[in-house]
């Protein structure tokens, strides 16, 4: 649960909830498997990708601010900088990718 605080908390928390949502989706899509169910689990999924993604861009328009405005960076700053922005948008695809296969799941079973 490290990587949620150190990937800022303004993003990760909104994604590990939908995470959730798309988890609780699952259940109850095991139990009626409806079309609305999947392409709500769908959209959610997406949703979550483009949010961490939306992180990520909105990160590195901060950290270039302050990298313009410094005389001197160490690359491994900067690299430290990189891996932290990367972790929204790598947890948001990871979501997306559990939101897909889930569906799968759920059409495989409607079949």
């Amino acid at each position: 649960m490290n990587f949620i605080m150190q990937g800022g908390p303004i993003f990760m928390v909104p994604l590990l909830l939908l995470l959730i949502a798309i988890i609780i989706l699952f259940v109850k899509g095991l139990k009626d498997n409806s079309e609305k169910t999947r392409k709500i689990m769908k959209e959610l999924g997406l949703f979550a990708f483009v949010f961490g993604v939306l992180g990520f861009i909105i990160g590195m328009l901060g950290a270039l601010e302050e990298i313009s405005q410094s005389a001197d960076i160490a690359p491994h700053v900067l690299a430290g900088g990189f891996k932290v922005g990367l972790l929204s948008p790598t947890f948001g695809l990871v979501i997306f990718l559990i939101g897909k296969l889930f569906s799968i799941i759920l059409i495989s079973k409607k079949s």
